[in-house]
Protein backbone atom coordinates (compact mmCIF):
# COMPACT_ATOMS: atom_id res chain seq x y z
CA UNK A 1 0.00 0.00 0.00
CA UNK A 2 1.42 3.36 -1.05
CA UNK A 3 1.39 6.00 1.61
CA UNK A 4 0.13 9.38 0.37
CA UNK A 5 2.17 12.51 1.04
CA UNK A 6 0.51 14.82 3.55
CA UNK A 7 -0.74 18.12 2.18
CA UNK A 8 0.97 21.22 3.57
CA UNK A 9 -1.14 23.37 5.88
CA UNK A 10 -1.43 27.11 5.35
CA UNK A 11 0.17 28.00 8.70
CA UNK A 12 3.19 25.77 8.00
CA UNK A 13 3.60 27.27 4.56
CA UNK A 14 3.34 30.80 5.98
CA UNK A 15 6.00 29.99 8.60
CA UNK A 16 8.29 28.61 5.88
CA UNK A 17 7.91 31.75 3.77
CA UNK A 18 8.57 33.99 6.76
CA UNK A 19 11.65 31.98 7.75
CA UNK A 20 12.95 32.12 4.18
CA UNK A 21 12.57 35.89 3.91
CA UNK A 22 14.18 36.32 7.33
CA UNK A 23 17.17 34.21 6.32
CA UNK A 24 17.47 36.18 3.07
CA UNK A 25 17.46 39.44 5.03
CA UNK A 26 20.07 38.04 7.44
CA UNK A 27 22.22 36.96 4.48
CA UNK A 28 21.99 40.51 3.05
CA UNK A 29 23.17 41.97 6.35
CA UNK A 30 26.00 39.43 6.61
CA UNK A 31 27.06 40.24 3.04
CA UNK A 32 27.18 43.97 3.78
CA UNK A 33 29.31 43.33 6.88
CA UNK A 34 31.68 41.03 4.98
CA UNK A 35 32.03 43.51 2.12
CA UNK A 36 32.91 46.39 4.45
CA UNK A 37 35.53 44.29 6.25
CA UNK A 38 37.07 42.95 3.05
CA UNK A 39 37.10 46.43 1.50
CA UNK A 40 38.99 47.77 4.50
CA UNK A 41 41.44 44.87 4.25
CA UNK A 42 41.89 45.46 0.51
CA UNK A 43 42.59 49.16 1.07
CA UNK A 44 45.14 48.28 3.75
CA UNK A 45 46.87 45.78 1.44
CA UNK A 46 46.85 48.28 -1.44
CA UNK A 47 48.63 50.81 0.77
CA UNK A 48 51.12 48.16 1.86
CA UNK A 49 51.89 47.20 -1.76
CA UNK A 50 52.33 50.87 -2.66
CA UNK A 51 54.67 51.41 0.28
CA UNK A 52 56.81 48.37 -0.57
CA UNK A 53 56.95 49.35 -4.25
CA UNK A 54 58.14 52.82 -3.33
CA UNK A 55 60.75 51.41 -0.95
CA UNK A 56 61.98 48.98 -3.60
CA UNK A 57 62.37 51.81 -6.13
CA UNK A 58 64.36 53.87 -3.62
CA UNK A 59 66.56 50.89 -2.76
CA UNK A 60 67.17 50.16 -6.44
CA UNK A 61 68.43 53.70 -6.98
CA UNK A 62 70.55 53.43 -3.84
CA UNK A 63 71.95 50.14 -5.14
CA UNK A 64 72.98 51.77 -8.42
CA UNK A 65 74.76 54.62 -6.65
CA UNK A 66 76.45 52.22 -4.22
CA UNK A 67 77.62 50.04 -7.14
CA UNK A 68 78.97 53.12 -8.91
CA UNK A 69 80.86 54.17 -5.75
CA UNK A 70 82.24 50.63 -5.37
CA UNK A 71 83.41 50.65 -9.00
CA UNK A 72 85.09 54.02 -8.48
CA UNK A 73 86.65 53.22 -5.10
CA UNK A 74 86.68 49.51 -4.19
CA UNK A 75 87.03 49.57 -0.40
CA UNK A 76 85.35 47.66 2.46
CA UNK A 77 82.83 50.41 3.29
CA UNK A 78 81.55 50.63 -0.27
CA UNK A 79 81.39 46.83 -0.55
CA UNK A 80 79.40 46.66 2.71
CA UNK A 81 77.01 49.34 1.44
CA UNK A 82 76.32 47.31 -1.71
CA UNK A 83 75.66 44.11 0.26
CA UNK A 84 73.44 45.91 2.77
CA UNK A 85 71.34 47.43 0.00
CA UNK A 86 71.10 44.03 -1.71
CA UNK A 87 69.83 42.46 1.54
CA UNK A 88 67.25 45.22 1.99
CA UNK A 89 66.07 44.82 -1.61
CA UNK A 90 65.68 41.08 -1.08
CA UNK A 91 63.63 41.59 2.11
CA UNK A 92 61.49 44.27 0.50
CA UNK A 93 60.90 42.14 -2.60
CA UNK A 94 59.75 39.17 -0.53
CA UNK A 95 57.43 41.40 1.53
CA UNK A 96 56.11 42.95 -1.70
CA UNK A 97 55.42 39.54 -3.26
CA UNK A 98 53.61 38.40 -0.10
CA UNK A 99 51.49 41.57 0.00
CA UNK A 100 50.63 41.24 -3.71
CA UNK A 101 49.47 37.63 -3.32
CA UNK A 102 47.37 38.56 -0.27
CA UNK A 103 45.90 41.48 -2.19
CA UNK A 104 45.00 39.23 -5.12
CA UNK A 105 43.29 36.74 -2.80
CA UNK A 106 41.33 39.46 -1.02
CA UNK A 107 40.30 41.17 -4.26
CA UNK A 108 38.92 37.93 -5.77
CA UNK A 109 37.02 37.22 -2.54
CA UNK A 110 35.70 40.79 -2.51
CA UNK A 111 34.51 40.48 -6.11
CA UNK A 112 32.67 37.24 -5.27
CA UNK A 113 31.09 38.85 -2.20
CA UNK A 114 29.94 41.84 -4.22
CA UNK A 115 28.35 39.58 -6.85
CA UNK A 116 26.55 37.56 -4.18
CA UNK A 117 25.40 40.73 -2.45
CA UNK A 118 24.05 42.07 -5.74
CA UNK A 119 22.03 38.87 -6.22
CA UNK A 120 20.76 38.98 -2.64
CA UNK A 121 19.64 42.60 -3.01
CA UNK A 122 17.86 41.79 -6.26
CA UNK A 123 16.03 38.86 -4.65
CA UNK A 124 15.07 40.96 -1.64
CA UNK A 125 13.74 43.79 -3.83
CA UNK A 126 11.73 41.34 -5.93
CA UNK A 127 10.20 39.70 -2.85
CA UNK A 128 9.40 43.10 -1.33
CA UNK A 129 7.70 44.21 -4.54
CA UNK A 130 5.73 40.97 -4.73
CA UNK A 131 4.67 41.30 -1.08
CA UNK A 132 3.54 44.86 -1.73
CA UNK A 133 1.41 43.72 -4.67
CA UNK A 134 -0.02 40.71 -2.84
CA UNK A 135 -0.83 42.58 0.36
CA UNK A 136 -2.76 45.42 -1.27
CA UNK A 137 -6.15 45.94 0.28
CA UNK A 138 -9.07 45.05 -1.96
CA UNK A 139 -10.57 48.01 -3.78
CA UNK A 140 -14.10 48.88 -2.86
CA UNK A 141 -16.47 49.39 -5.71
CA UNK A 142 -18.71 52.38 -5.76
CA UNK A 143 -22.28 51.99 -6.64
CA UNK A 144 -23.16 53.60 -9.91
CA UNK A 145 -25.29 56.68 -9.64
CA UNK A 146 -28.68 56.19 -11.04
CA UNK A 147 -29.64 58.81 -13.63
CA UNK A 148 -32.84 60.71 -12.77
Amino acid sequence: MIKAKPIVKATTLDKTITASTDSLTKACNDAVTAITKKTAEAIKLMAEVKRHTKTKAILTRRSKTAAAKLKKDPNAANKKAVTDVAKEIKLTSSALDKARTNKAIVSTELAALRAASKRLNAYTKAITAADKVLNKPAKRRRMKKVAK
